[in-house]
């Protein structure tokens, strides 16, 4: 049976700020991300499986997307918790804004690295995570490739 690429793709509305980059991009602000998501596997080849025929349910595929990076993403601002943005967090977290903190710099390179780990620890063993594409404008994007980080 050969392997088969399936895409999902999603939307979220995400703020982040860069501290320490010497561009625009040092402001909060923020970004309408797309995340193309593309796993591989065999389809189902059991005829008595209600999944007959499937890599993965594309709605199962949509759960895991969702709770592990759109609702947590979704119209949240993300900084990093090592450098003085904290202080910024605290205050919009005291204030009722839905905040993150990471342990990284918020790039669309290192979301795309986070967002790899938390949908690789809940895909079925298998699935394996082929890529991601993490749009951040019309013309800008980060990807990451499982053949790349062997």
């Amino acid at each position: 049976m050969s392997n088969i690429r399936i895409t999902k793709q999603f939307s979220f509305e995400t703020g982040h700020a860069l501290y320490g980059y010497d561009g625009k991009c040092k402001n909060v602000h923020g970004h309408s991300y797309k995340l193309s998501v593309t796993v591989i596997g065999k389809p189902i080849v059991n005829r008595n499986d209600v999944k007959f025929g499937m890599v993965i349910d594309f709605s199962d595929l949509k759960k895991i997307v969702k709770e592990e990076i759109v609702d947590q993403f979704d119209h949240a601002t993300v900084f990093n918790e090592t450098t003085p943005h904290v202080e910024l967090a605290n205050e919009l977290k005291s204030r009722g804004h839905h905040v993150i903190l990471v342990d990284y710099q918020p790039t669309s390179e290192n979301m795309v690295i986070d967002f790899a780990q938390r949908i690789k620890n809940r895909l079925p063993d298998s699935i394996k995570l082929f890529s991601l594409k993490l749009q951040e404008t019309d013309s800008s994007f980060a990807e990451w490739f499982a053949s790349d980080n062997l």
